[in-house]
């Protein structure tokens, strides 16, 4: 299972609301992850039908396979936990905010879709990473919970380092 996924479509949803969560509970966490791999996996799904850069194309359709796996495993410990996720203004602000970024980038094409596409998943998995380092690893309360989270750092990782190879093969 990769869990990479789940941080990284939480730690969308900071960036855009413009500041990190703050005492967020299990069920808010549970609500978040599923809502960021969602954004990601939208966002993925337009940037493997349009990238015109054969990496881009294979880093989407990677996120699309990774976080849609992150979320079946998410609401599989949701209900495992008998946890029910709780809509809040992370969620929320993350769901907004990727509808507008997927607005954005169906405005463009060729080249310049390819560097925003990669640009915004370099910023994602960065604050994804932030995310799960000071807010969801820290106030998550359930063991099986912040289990998941701190196995899913590594990946997360991965993927920030493979986007940004990414941005820089673009950039040349």
């Amino acid at each position: 299972m990769n869990t990479s996924v789940i941080v990284c479509a939480a730690s969308l949803l900071f960036p855009m609301a413009g500041a990190y969560a703050q005492g967020v509970n299990d069920a808010q966490i549970a609500s978040i992850v599923v809502t960021a791999n969602q954004v990601d996996i939208d966002a993925g799904k337009l940037a493997h039908s349009m990238a015109t850069d054969a990496g881009v194309k294979k880093f989407a359709q990677l996120m699309i396979t990774d976080h849609t796996g992150v979320n079946k495993s998410a609401t599989a410990l949701v209900s495992k936990l008998k946890v029910t996720p709780e809509d809040n203004p992370t969620s929320q602000s993350l769901k907004s905010d990727g509808e507008k970024n997927v607005a954005h980038l169906k405005t463009l094409k060729n080249g310049a879709f390819d560097k925003a596409y990669i640009d915004r998943e370099v910023a994602y998995h960065q604050q994804v990473i932030d995310a799960l380092d000071k807010t969801l690893i820290p106030d998550a309360k359930n063991e099986e919970l912040k289990a998941l989270l701190v196995k899913v750092r590594p990946a997360f990782v991965a993927h920030l380092d493979h986007a940004k190879q990414l941005q820089s093969s673009l950039n040349k």
